[in-house]
């Protein structure tokens, strides 16, 4: 278990890191006259991500779920995967990427790197790490619980963005 709580603070960590780029990509944006889209909904993605770490953590705990390496081990590559896709998305979008969604006039839309075959490649690896983080040690719960919600959630959040995305054009 102490081996699954280090890797769910590893991702923690990571996901303040993405905030510290965010966060710097944020400011690169407005200084070039980014709009920002949809601000009502990013508190409740804050909260969403904070939960899915936190449950993460407690089920196992709480409710003495067992680490089944035939299920733990894929899901922790996929874990994996879905990070390496997260920063691949985060370097082809370089300073336009961020958890806000912010629209830069002017700025043409990516269309390299994951974006060549597929519209939201980063939500697809939250989609996909939101599911498989809480299954490498069953927390079944929590991945049924985040995927819902998270469904719910990029509803809104992917008519934003596309809305958004309609300006650059």
């Amino acid at each position: 278990m102490n081996w699954y709580l280090a890797l769910i603070a590893a991702v923690a960590v990571e996901r303040l890191v993405e905030l510290v780029v965010s966060k710097r990509n944020l400011a690169w944006s407005l200084a070039r006259g980014g709009t920002e889209y949809g601000i009502g909904h990013y508190p409740f993605m804050v909260v969403l991500h904070v939960g899915l770490l936190a449950g993460c953590a407690l089920e196992p705990l709480l409710l003495d779920r067992p680490f089944i390496p035939a299920l733990g081990w894929p899901m922790f590559v996929v874990v994996l995967a879905s990070q390496a896709l997260r920063w691949w998305c985060i370097a082809t979008l370089g300073p336009q990427w961020n958890t806000r969604v912010i629209v830069i006039p002017g700025a043409a839309r990516v269309v390299a790197g994951p974006y060549r075959w597929l519209p939201h490649p980063n939500y697809v690896a939250v989609v996909v790490e939101g599911a498989a983080l809480p299954l490498v040690h069953t927390a079944w719960l929590t991945a049924l619980g985040f995927t819902v919600l998270n469904a719910v959630l990029l509803r809104t959040r992917l008519r934003v963005e596309n809305t958004a995305l309609t300006s650059l054009s």
